[in-house]
């Protein structure tokens, strides 16, 4: 018995000695297998990324939760040591043989060689070129709306945890402001709109008393949904009075920093103008294009597509116009005419927001069913229409989707902005309906989060020309299989076909051709449909994101011709449910890799 229990305890330490050696070779070096390479990535990458965790809940479904008491470094430091680890992992991930690899895991060596490659281009040149805040996003609005919306609090701990971020606020921002010193003194200062803005974002999240801010009124809301057995009233105050605590001595003089920088940033920021003026301006904004659309299209090339096809589109909106009885003055006059019609607004009344979000819940509930014609995949979660939060609506989109988290306890969202109901005229709302929810961005993003044969990177990994592309190509869509049969709707597909065609044209001619903010104004005003002040947010959003805009339409483009590419070579063989697998199964890919994976489809099928 003694030989037995010796040998077994040496068969054990060689184990656990076998099990080191192993974790060690996966931590510190080079992975056995690849596979383990991208899940020791992305693992070691999303440990530096709590709120990101919190929001994908994949650690918490195995009890691990100690990542939500916690918010990302947001510092210089923390972001050249995330550069650098990007960089040894590049090095390592080059060091696997590209020929090993068929299928979908030479798939995979692609996307994240691609991903990377992108990344990296010039990454210490092109760093600080961005507005980390402005007046559509930043550490100011962004924090409490994650706070808000995604920390979710079940239990006394997830209380605790929420509090402990709200103590980490002042860190948090401090780290923001030592990146937009450096970029102060190396000229790169966000538009003069961006600043005033930002001030009074910040001035109206300081107004309210710590006990009624909006951060403490949500821990309060989130804890009334906790049983009183297993949060007694005591503890529940005791909490409470821990988060006033936090918004007096964390939130509040995090804020009123972030305020007393941006006054005295206001008057050196003077400029309304494109990225152009910034330092390296013209070779920053080819490689904003190259990131966003994952092609080599130059700003001259996409400004001339822009310009055909808001000519093109324009011809089709200006007969159905005509038959509506619209004939005077310029595409977006008349639009705007039929946007202001009795029979197209609802009610700016409580009740009348509320018709809003039932609505546009029923054009989701109504076209689900029939996706099964054309979708071979479909999402496991459900999407539920949202009001954007209203402490956040003046400064947010009018409307936005929101991924599922991995565990599917929470579901895909469709937030919309109900901050002027002016701005949501009824022919509008199935189109928007279909671009956000189904068969747009639900189905692509809850899709791809359910897939089992992709390293979770590939389920994760931003491309928006591809993400942004699908939506407008679900638009598309859904016309063509008859759900915008009533005239007003496909008005309503062609505006926004039309909003992304004038995206290029303004996007490249402000920050290429050196257009004016109003000269964009003037001519977004003209073609779009659009409200004036619809069309200087949408413009300032350019500024602040120069690039981001062109992918939409130029994803959306290149999913038309692959799949008129696929209708030609395949005759009767071509199946649009199939082709939809294609473009879905995969995860985000860079455009030049989805042309790929739609041609070896082709080939196959062409071959069979």
């Amino acid at each position: 018995m003694k030989k037995i229990l010796k040998w077994g305890g040496f068969g054990l330490a060689v184990l656990m000695l076998a099990g080191g050696l192993l974790f060690a070779n996966f931590w510190y070096f080079k992975p056995l297998s690849i596979d383990w390479f991208y899940a020791r990535a992305f693992l070691k990458f999303s440990l530096q990324q709590p709120e990101m965790l919190t929001s994908l809940r994949f650690l918490d479904q195995f009890g691990i939760r100690g990542h939500n008491a916690e918010l990302g470094d947001a510092s210089p430091e923390a972001g050249e040591e995330m550069l650098a680890y990007w960089r040894d992992e590049y090095e390592t991930f080059k060091r696997y043989d590209r020929s090993d690899y068929e299928g979908q895991a030479l798939l995979s060596y692609d996307v994240f060689d691609f991903f990377m490659s992108n990344q990296m281009a010039d990454a210490d040149r092109w760093r600080f070129h961005n507005f980390p805040v402005n007046q559509l996003f930043g550490v100011q609005s962004n924090l409490p709306d994650f706070m808000v919306q995604q920390h979710m609090v079940e239990d006394e701990l997830g209380a605790e945890h929420y509090i402990s971020r709200l103590n980490r606020f002042d860190e948090k921002f401090q780290g923001v402001l030592e990146g937009l010193r450096i970029r102060e003194e190396r000229r790169i200062l966000p538009p003069s709109f961006a600043v005033t803005k930002v001030i009074d974002q910040v001035d109206g999240f300081l107004e309210s008393a710590p006990e009624a801010h909006l951060l403490v009124v949500n821990l309060d809301e989130k804890m009334d949904d906790i049983d009183a057995s297993e949060l007694d009233p005591a503890r529940r105050d005791e909490l409470r009075e821990a988060a006033v605590a936090a918004v007096e001595q964390s939130v509040y003089p995090a804020y009123e920093g972030l305020l007393a920088y941006l006054r005295e940033l206001e008057p050196k920021a003077d400029s309304n103008g494109g990225v152009w003026r910034l330092p390296d301006g013209d070779a920053f904004y080819r490689q904003a294009i190259r990131q966003h659309t994952t092609t080599e299209m130059s700003a001259e090339e996409i400004h001339a597509i822009g310009l055909r096809e808001v000519e093109r589109i324009g011809g089709e909106m200006d007969a159905i116009l005509r038959t509506e009885g619209l004939t005077e003055g310029t595409i977006g006059e008349r639009v705007q005419q039929l946007a202001r019609r009795p029979d197209q607004l609802y009610p700016d009344t409580e009740a009348g927001r509320e018709q809003i979000l039932a609505d546009y819940q029923k054009i989701l509930d109504e076209i689900d069913p029939a996706m099964n014609e054309y979708f071979n995949l479909r999402p496991e979660t459900g999407v539920e229409v949202k009001r954007v939060p209203e402490f956040s609506e003046e400064t947010t989109a009018g409307a936005y989707y929101q991924r599922p988290s991995l565990d599917g306890k929470r579901k895909g969202a469709f937030f919309v902005n109900l901050r002027d109901v002016s701005e949501i005229p009824k022919f509008g709302m199935r189109t928007l309906a279909y671009h956000e929810g189904i068969p747009g961005h639900h189905f692509q993003i809850a899709i791809t989060q359910q897939l089992e044969d992709i390293p979770m990177f590939r389920r994760l990994v931003p491309f928006t020309a591809y993400s942004e592309g699908w939506a407008l190509y679900a638009e598309r869509l859904a016309w063509e299989i008859g759900f915008q049969d009533d005239p007003l709707d496909n008005l309503g597909r062609l505006q926004a076909e039309m909003f992304r065609a004038v995206r290029l044209v303004v996007d490249t001619g402000m920050h290429h051709k050196r257009w004016s903010r109003e000269d964009a104004i003037d001519y977004m005003l003209a073609h779009t449909g659009m409200g004036e002040g619809e069309v200087e947010a949408e413009i300032e959003r350019y500024l602040v994101m120069p690039g981001q805009a062109l992918s939409y339409k130029v994803g959306m483009m290149k999913i038309l011709e692959l799949r008129e590419r696929a209708k030609r070579e395949l005759g009767e063989d071509f199946s649009l449910p199939e082709f939809h697998d294609q473009i879905l199964r995969n995860g985000a890919l860079p455009l030049t890799l989805l042309e790929q994976v739609v041609n070896d489809w082709i080939e196959r099928k062409r071959t069979a």
